[in-house]
């Protein structure tokens, strides 16, 4: 007889679990709260189609803050694992000029999502919608709908805390808190950052783009692209720095990055430019030799003292490295992902809820940390394959 295995929440670490038990030995029924699933799932597809990036596995495992947790699941499903995987359920994918991995051209969130879910359809895997999970009853099965649901395995995959439109809200983390499994309060990450702009200055400025920067804090540097808001600063050059940022907020209330305006020219190169210059003016050197923007060239002009302005020496060392103070962080709800939730030492290397046995948690609900740009779904997606293979080779 085949076991029973209940899966809460229906978004990429369950998908990929259900696709990936042998449907020989289990009975799968995933729970979805709303009337469909993947809400957040295309949600992520209306900014770019991330799906994973093409980067090699051991750069990519890098870009994870879990203390190595996550890296024998991202060794046992790999980016190119899941490449090949969307292959063969119909969704080829190709690499971007910024090396991520999207849909072929043409191919649209919903159709991505739909071809996973046939494949679900086509292996026997049973979606319930409307279903929500609550707590648990007094022998630790899972109240869904006000009703206990008992199974031979539960796995939750229940998602983060943002994004609260697709039903991504994080008010799980009570129950179990509650339960006595140990739990990190949700907190925003890949997420814009506040700055006490000059008015005069963002009144000009507001939602330019900053172009080939790259943008550090304490040792970590990240290129890439960030938009000036009313709010502060966000966008990917800012996003994969998120855990350094975090780590001052919490400390001092504030944070500092710095901006290379120029991350193809090492210092030397920028000074001897502002010197021997043919142009008159510095403003006129800043556009025309070093192709600043007006908006680089403004931010020097407006945070800059005249006299460090009008110094070749001390200007170069400020294009190379322009400090701005951020003073907090969006909120949870504005966040593209959240870190907190169940802390990984609550779960064994198979994601076991020590407190309670044959009970799982996988996905972004775990607190793990990781930048934009696919990264967040490949752990998702490795996550569920890999205890899909446990639960198949225990079984």
């Amino acid at each position: 007889m085949k076991k029973q295995i209940t899966i809460i929440g229906g978004g990429p670490s369950a998908f990929l679990l259900a696709a990936f038990l042998d449907s020989k030995k289990f009975k799968v029924t995933i729970y979805e709260k709303n009337k469909t699933c993947g809400r957040k799932f295309l949600v992520a597809g209306k900014g770019g189609f991330n799906l994973t990036h093409s980067e090699p596995i051991n750069q990519l495992i890098n870009r994870y803050t879990s203390n190595a947790f996550l890296d024998n699941a991202l060794l046992n499903f790999t980016n190119t694992d899941f490449r090949n995987w969307l292959e063969q359920i119909g969704i080829p994918t190709y690499i971007g000029s910024s090396k991520r991995v999207y849909p072929k051209a043409g191919i649209k969130p919903i159709e991505v999502l739909n071809a996973i879910l046939k494949t679900l359809e086509e292996i026997g895997v049973n979606i319930k919608y409307e279903q929500t999970f609550s707590n648990w009853d007094n022998k630790n099965n899972p109240i869904i709908n006000k009703k206990a649901v008992a199974s031979d395995y539960t796995v939750f995959s229940l998602g983060g805390g943002s994004w609260k439109v697709t039903g991504s809200n994080g008010i799980w983390l009570d129950a179990f808190s509650k339960k006595g499994i140990k739990t990190n309060p949700f907190k925003a990450s890949n997420c814009a950052y506040q700055i006490n702009w000059k008015p005069e200055f963002i009144k000009k400025h507001e939602g330019t783009p900053l172009k080939n920067i790259a943008i550090s804090c304490f040792n970590k540097t990240q290129k890439g692209e960030a938009v000036l808001t009313n709010f502060g600063i966000e966008g990917n050059a800012i996003y994969g720095l998120s855990p350094e940022i975090r780590v001052q907020l919490e400390e001092n209330s504030k944070a500092v990055v710095t901006i290379d305006f120029k991350p193809a020219l090492r210092l030397e190169r920028v000074y001897s430019k502002l010197r021997t210059s043919k142009y008159k003016t510095i403003t006129d050197c800043l556009k025309k030799e070093l192709r600043l923007s007006v908006a680089q060239i403004d931010l020097l002009k407006t945070y800059l003292s005249k006299e460090t302005y009008l110094n070749y020496e001390e200007l170069s060392k400020n294009i190379k490295s322009f400090a701005i103070e951020l003073i907090d962080t969006a909120t949870i709800d504005e966040a593209i992902s959240t870190v907190g939730g169940i802390n990984l030492n609550a779960v064994s290397d198979n994601f076991e809820l020590h407190k309670l046995p044959n009970q799982y948690c996988i996905g972004e609900m775990l607190d793990w940390d990781a930048p934009t740009g696919g990264y967040l779904l490949q752990a998702c997606a490795s996550t569920g394959f890999s205890l899909a293979g446990y639960l198949n080779k225990a079984n």
